[in-house]
């Protein structure tokens, strides 16, 4: 197409005449076309620039505004009504100290139901819940399968005082999962149990002393409250008063994961028993480093004392058969609960059956319950192990705690603090310190007071985590991947304004 010549533009010619005129004019046109070329590329940078920060002023304006319809949303003025009562009526409010977020700040939030992987509380706000009762809400908190047994065993009635069928059932679970059990003794909490089992190791050894490791807790008997970790930790209290002299004078204490000191106790002293949590759950979340539960094996028969583990919180909850199974060691005795009452009070202890026959009426050793093996407890025990029997439920637990454990811990890192962790299957933990974190006195090195700005945080942001930084926390298979996702996100927010 050429333009007719009333439309082209003038030719215009230099002094030096039409000849020259021509490359000088192609010259300008570059030079001019070049400029203006550079002149829009520094527009558009500038534009970016100023479309980039205008992105970026529109995030921070729209994370404001999302943080305050969160604090505008999350109202706990019944909560406080109900707590401020409590205080008046029970010890600091609450039936076990951990729940009054002392070690937190601020009040506690007030429960008025659970279903699945959430809590909602009494002013109406819903949590994703990685508390679970303390770890017995395995399957889900309020499963439907559980509460109809139940539901179908009220009609029956809720307890009995008798023997009852429903015993044999969960004893004979509890024994085809658990390697050390051969027979078991049923009681009504983890506290209660091992309250049994230190009497028994003392009774089947005809010893006095045992060994106990910094930081874990063996519930609220006299004897294990010493450096007894998360509820006494939380407190601050390095005892507790009322604890006679005489009552822990039979108790030794070594820092988990050495087993040097336990061997120099041993060979001090005629032990008992060497008692511990296989995997620490009472001073946060310590694992065993490798070789230790094996040497304890090795140390206790070489020395002739017997090896407890107190699985009232890693029993059927890092795998079926428990830690014992997980890392292959096998114990003389076990304590257990949570998880094996199904969100109902239980606990047991259980053995070789040579030593569990020392225990009354097979045996002189004594120790009762008017509630132990009850209907409803039994009961639900034997419906969330059911649900729990097989490989798949411990995968999917494994899998969604490493997606939520590592993403906290990117977040943590991303926004430059210093916070380490790990899990195993569906237990999980994390100190706010560089780590690692091998003994309750390297966990004491983390930073309680940014982990409490963080839990409100967080709390306020719909994500329920346990009140102390001394303490595990636990997964679901009622959890999904849509509440990892939406948990992680919160930590970001959180890890930023921190």
């Amino acid at each position: 197409f050429v333009a007719p010549a009333s439309s082209r533009p003038p030719l215009i010619l230099s002094q030096r005449g039409p000849t020259s005129s021509i490359p000088s004019s192609t010259s300008a046109l570059k030079g001019a076309a070049a400029a203006t070329a550079t002149a829009a590329a520094a527009a558009t940078a500038v534009g970016f620039v100023a479309s980039s920060s205008r992105r970026q002023h529109r995030r921070a304006t729209a994370r404001r505004t999302r943080l305050q319809a969160l604090l505008e949303a999350h109202k706990t003025e019944v909560s406080d009504k109900i707590f401020a009562e409590a205080k008046g009526l029970m010890p600091g409010g609450v039936s076990s100290p951990v729940r009054a977020f002392k070690s937190v700040g601020g009040n506690p939030v007030v429960f008025d139901r659970v279903k699945g992987a959430y809590a909602w509380d009494v002013d109406g706000n819903k949590y994703i819940d990685y508390v679970g009762t303390w770890g017995p809400a395995i399957i889900g908190h309020a499963d439907d399968d559980v509460l109809k047994a139940l539901q179908d065993q009220m009609a029956k009635g809720t307890s009995f005082g008798a023997p009852s069928a429903l015993e044999n059932e969960l004893a004979k679970m509890v024994i085809d999962a658990v390697p050390s059990v051969d027979m078991v003794r049923f009681t009504n909490s983890g506290t209660e149990a091992c309250m049994g089992m230190i009497r028994l190791v003392r009774a089947y050894t005809k010893r006095e002393k045992v060994i106990k490791f910094e930081g874990c807790y063996h519930g609220h008997a006299d004897a294990f409250l010493v450096q007894a970790g998360s509820g006494v930790a939380t407190l601050g209290l390095p005892d507790s008063p009322g604890v006679p002299a005489g009552a822990t004078s039979g108790t030794l204490c070594a820092p988990y994961n050495d087993l040097a000191a336990v061997e120099k106790l041993l060979q001090e002293n005629e032990v008992a028993a060497v008692i511990l949590e296989p995997v620490v759950g009472n001073s946060g979340f310590i694992k065993p480093v490798e070789g230790f539960l094996q040497g304890l094996r090795e140390l206790t028969t070489k020395y002739g004392a017997l090896l407890v583990f107190d699985e009232v919180m890693t029993g059927f909850r890092i795998s079926y058969g428990g830690a014992q199974e997980y890392f292959g060691v096998t114990p003389d005795v076990t304590t257990m609960g949570k998880v094996i009452g199904g969100g109902l009070p239980v606990g047991a202890y259980g053995g070789r059956k040579e030593i569990m026959e020392m225990v009354a009426p097979a045996g002189p050793m004594y120790q009762a319950g008017t509630l132990s093996g009850n209907p409803l407890a039994m009961t639900a025990g034997i419906k969330t192990m059911e649900k729990l029997k097989g490989k798949e439920a411990y995968a999917q637990l494994d899998r969604t705690t490493e997606k939520l454990i590592n993403g906290i811990l990117s977040a943590a890192r991303d926004a430059g603090h210093a916070v380490c962790g790990g899990h195993i299957s569906g237990m999980f933990g994390f100190f706010f310190c560089e780590g690692p974190v091998n003994s309750f006195a390297d966990a004491t090195k983390s930073d309680t007071e940014k982990f409490a700005k963080w839990h409100r945080a967080m709390l306020e942001r719909g994500i329920y985590l346990a009140p102390s930084q001394y303490e595990a926390g636990f997964m679901s298979l009622a959890h999904t991947d849509e509440d990892v996702e939406r948990t992680i996100a919160a930590a970001k927010e959180v890890f930023a304004t921190l």
